[in-house]
C-alpha cells in the first residue's frame, strides 16, 4: 500500500489513467521530491539501508549483483571505489532490464545476455541520474552502439529517428532492416519507469536531431 501511495505522486502513472492510493503523507511527498532532485543520492542511501538490514540477518548484500564480475582489483581505496561503481552499474542494469523484460525497445531482441541498459544522458554527464531507470533504454548491443554514436535517437514522443548520414550512405541489407527501417517507429515502452522525455530531448539535441 505504501508503494501505491507513492504511485499517486508519479505523474507518469497518473497520466496513464491510474491514480494510486490517496494516503500519501507529507513525508512521502518529501521523499518523492528528494528522489526527483537527486535520484542517485536517495537510491544509494536506500541501498545502504537495505545492505545493513541484510547483513544484520546474515545475508551477504549486493553479492548477486557482482556474480558475473571476473576481474580482480587492487586492494584499498581503488578496489572499493571500482567495486562500488560496478555495484551501482549493476543496480541500474537490473532496474532497466526488469522494466523492459530484457527486450530491446527498438528491435524486440529478447535475451538478457544480448541487451544493454543504455544511459540516455551519459554516466559521466549527470551524477544525479546515473541510477535513475528513467535515464535508461534497453537496447541490443548494435542499437546501444548506434545510440552512443548518434546514428539513432529516441525522440521525446518515443519514436525512433535515424541520422541523415546513415540514411544517405551506402548500406547493406542488414543495416537497412536492423536500423534504417526503424525510422519513425515507436519504441516498445517499459512496464514501468518510462524514459524521461527531458533526457530523450537532451540526447536528440546533442546529436542535432532537434534544435
Amino acid at each position: 500500500m505504501k508503494l501505491v501511495n507513492f504511485a499517486s505522486l508519479d505523474p507518469q502513472i497518473v497520466a496513464s489513467g491510474r491514480a494510486g492510493l490517496s494516503g500519501a503523507t507529507n513525508q512521502d511527498r518529501e521523499l518523492w521530491a528528494a528522489l526527483q532532485q537527486d535520484w542517485d543520492a536517495v537510491a544509494i542511501e536506500a541501498a545502504e539501508a537495505y545492505a545493513a538490514l541484510a547483513l544484520s540477518n546474515g545475508v551477504p548484500a549486493d553479492q548477486e549483483l557482482l556474480q558475473d564480475e571476473q576481474e580482480d582489483f587492487a586492494d584499498g581505496r581503488t578496489r572499493s571505489a571500482v567495486v562500488q561503481v560496478r555495484v551501482n552499474q549493476a543496480r541500474f542494469r537490473k532496474s532497466v532490464l526488469a522494466s523492459y523484460n530484457a527486450t530491446c525497445c527498438i528491435s524486440g531482441l529478447q535475451h538478457e545476455k544480448l541487451v544493454i541498459a543504455s544511459h540516455i544522458v551519459p554516466w559521466s554527464e549527470d551524477a544525479k541520474n546515473r541510477l535513475n531507470p528513467q535515464n535508461g533504454l534497453c537496447l541490443s548491443a548494435l542499437h546501444d552502439r548506434a545510440y552512443d554514436q548518434g546514428l539513432i535517437t529516441v525522440m521525446p514522443d518515443y519514436t525512433v529517428r535515424i541520422s541523415s548520414a546513415l540514411k544517405t550512405a551506402p548500406i547493406d541489407a542488414f543495416l537497412q532492416s536492423s536500423l534504417v527501417d526503424s525510422d519513425s517507429k515507436r519504441i516498445r515502452l517499459p512496464d514501468r519507469f518510462l524514459p524521461d522525455p527531458n533526457f530523450l530531448a537532451a540526447h536528440a539535441r546533442h546529436f542535432r536531431f532537434i534544435q
